[in-house]
């Protein structure tokens, strides 16, 4: 089997992650420790794995990402698309099966920012009537 090697972006929220995909035994490495120990909570490693389920490719490939900025749901969103998104350069087939998914989507989503004059993006100071 030949050696491939593939990298790609994933972004969401302000996170950014940079994946670098190769073949490999299944091994993925979040910013120099097994992501195991990177994303304690299961949901988010579940979310980081589910390119790998829907493609059957649990096994076959290494994963070594690096990923900055933003809180631990952003970060497992953006190593999320980028894995989904370095599977496809690997392999035009998996488009479909990870488009079916909605792996493949970069969530718009993004914080509203604070407007002057309030609280916060949408909550007021208290109104007083007299």
């Amino acid at each position: 089997m030949p050696q491939h090697h593939v990298n790609s972006v994933g972004r969401r929220k302000t996170s950014v992650a940079r994946v670098f995909l190769k073949t490999g035994t299944g091994a993925i490495t979040v910013n120099h420790s097994p992501f195991e120990r990177y994303f304690p909570q299961e949901l988010h490693r579940a979310d980081i794995s589910q390119p790998f389920v829907v493609t059957e490719t649990l096994s076959k490939y290494d994963a070594d990402v690096t990923v900055r900025g933003g809180g631990m749901a952003g970060q497992a969103g953006a190593v999320r698309l980028g894995i989904a998104r370095a599977l496809v350069d690997l392999n035009e087939d998996f488009r479909t099966v990870l488009r079916s998914h909605d792996l493949l989507t970069r969530d718009p989503r993004m914080v509203e920012r604070k407007k002057y004059g309030q609280k916060k993006a949408r909550k007021r100071f208290q109104f007083s009537k007299r």
